[in-house]
């Protein structure tokens, strides 16, 4: 579990860049690009699990974009939450699609991470899906879309580590797992939902998220995703091109 000496370490120790290890910068300029990416795309895991929504995801899971999702996820390098908060926001305009809010007078959109496991929590020391789902709320909103991140999820019963399980082990695995949160649904009734999470391998976690928002009467437009497999974009299908100039650059350093 992280301590507070490494929140402190976090901020004022020089560290090395997360994707290419380039000394002197969290993130260089290149790998802030490579998670710009060059528009957000449709994906599609083999086999689809029932219940699946569309998905989007900002870039490839591979190289850059892998290294750094590991660093904030498994290192606890949290300032890396900010560039990924805004790959995880053009994912997210991608799947709201029609419904994305255009004035504050509309209808929240509603940002539900898919929860991950207390003792995963636990020993991380933070959850990686929900600290960027904020940072990408905070785009949004900057951008003059309302945005709201919700915690009205939450699991009903332990899942096994999914690492290491196939396809159909990993929908077995998380089947029913979840549940809302007494209150949720009077939350997820405020506006549309994308489900969000950092990494889309399989589509057992967000497919799982969907039933159990849609059985507490909320309506799913969509699910986001930061990366995801390059082997899961469906062929024939067009790659939706995120709207330029709505992501504001990472600044070197700066603490999310």
């Amino acid at each position: 579990m992280r301590g507070w000496w490494q929140e402190i370490a976090d901020l004022v120790l020089p560290a090395d860049c997360a994707g290419c290890g380039r000394p002197g910068v969290p993130l260089c300029d290149r790998c802030h690009g490579v998670l710009r990416g060059s528009g957000a795309r449709r994906v599609l895991p083999s086999p689809v699990p029932p219940g699946l929504p569309v998905v989007h995801a900002a870039v490839d899971y591979v190289d850059e974009a892998r290294a750094v999702l590991l660093a904030h996820k498994e290192r606890g390098a949290l300032r890396l939450a900010g560039p990924l908060g805004e790959a995880l926001a053009g994912a997210v305009r991608a799947a709201a699609g029609g419904a994305l809010p255009g004035a504050w007078e509309s209808p929240p959109l509603l940002l539900v991470p898919v929860p991950s496991a207390r003792r995963a929590v636990g020993a991380r020391g933070h959850d990686p899906a929900r600290r960027i789902a904020f940072a990408a709320a905070g785009v949004l909103r900057r951008a003059g879309c309302p945005a709201r991140v919700p915690a009205v999820l939450r699991q009903r019963r332990r899942v096994t580590d999914q690492s290491g399980l196939d396809a159909r082990q990993r929908r077995a695995n998380v089947t029913g797992a979840l549940e809302a949160v007494p209150g949720g649904g009077r939350l997820l009734v405020a506006g549309p939902v994308v489900l969000v999470d950092d990494l889309m391998t399989t589509g057992a976690s967000l497919a799982e998220a969907a039933r159990a928002v849609a059985e507490a009467g909320g309506r799913v437009v969509g699910g986001a995703v930061v990366a995801a497999p390059p082997d899961s974009a469906p062929s024939g299908l067009p790659t939706p091109s995120a709207p330029s100039g709505r992501l504001r650059p990472f600044a070197s350093g700066k603490r999310n």
